[in-house]
């Protein structure tokens, strides 16, 4: 049978096809939806929250681990690390821009904790996802199609990790962390997330340095980035029905 009636397994076995850096933006919706609730709910989960609140002084391992943890489990972070990534193809480049990222994210994450600064974690995280959405655009050149000109990548990657980074300090204030110790712990967080994004990062290019030798890049490539756009889209809304509900 051919045409839009395709039998089930003719599907699987041509979604089974698909490369696999084209899974994550489906995996990340899928997670996504999944943990809806804990997304609405923005909390840390209750062991490390709690196990953060019972200690003081300086803890370095912990704060690595949670730093590592957060990063690797973020499926926002990760999302736009990968569409970042995603048409560079020289190491020299790709330092370049991670790096611009993580001085971002470094920067507004340990000031914005130090200082006790905050913002809403709802709107946070829906200008997050909305990275997403803007980094998918950007790979689709729709933005110049649309307003003619091409906006600095690299500047919006700073400024985008920026506003990454204070979602970190959000999520570190939710811990309640002890003043006792906070820069080294701080750093030590910081120094777990540089960790993490590392792994993912490592992950990701894999993934694309085989998905690239393929016949069917060029082709998948479309379709990755309106899937990442799409994965943007439903982080968006789950953040802003999130802000609605609970402050209702």
């Amino acid at each position: 049978m051919t045409g839009f009636f395709m039998p089930r397994s003719a599907l699987v076995q041509r979604a089974l096809r698909w490369p696999v850096a084209l899974w994550l933006p489906i995996a990340v919706v899928a997670l996504a939806l999944m943990g809806a609730s804990d997304a609405l709910a923005h909390g840390v989960t209750q062991g490390d929250k709690g196990y953060i609140q019972e200690i003081s002084g300086v803890k370095l391992l912990p704060f690595i681990y949670l730093g590592a943890k957060h990063m690797m489990t973020g499926y926002d972070h990760i999302l736009f690390l990968f569409g970042v990534i995603f048409f560079l193809y020289r190491l020299k480049d790709i330092g370049l821009y991670v790096s611009l990222f993580a001085i971002g994210h470094s920067t507004t994450m340990i000031l914005g904790v130090y200082f006790n600064v905050g913002i809403n974690a709802f709107l946070i995280d829906a200008i997050i996802g909305f990275s997403v959405v803007y980094k998918a655009l950007d790979n689709l050149g729709a933005l110049r199609r649309w307003f003619g000109v091409q906006p600095d990548t690299r500047v919006a990657t700073l400024v985008f990790g920026l506003f990454h980074g204070f979602g970190l300090a959000t999520k570190i204030l939710d811990y309640e962390i002890s003043r006792d110790g906070l820069v080294p712990n701080l750093l030590a967080f910081n120094v777990g997330v540089e960790l993490g994004q590392l792994l993912a990062l490592a992950l990701i290019l894999i993934g694309m340095s085989y998905w690239r030798r393929t016949a069917g890049f060029a082709r998948h490539a479309y379709t990755a980035n309106v899937a990442m756009m799409c994965a943007g889209f439903v982080l968006v809304g789950m953040q802003l029905a999130g802000y609605v509900v609970f402050h209702a």
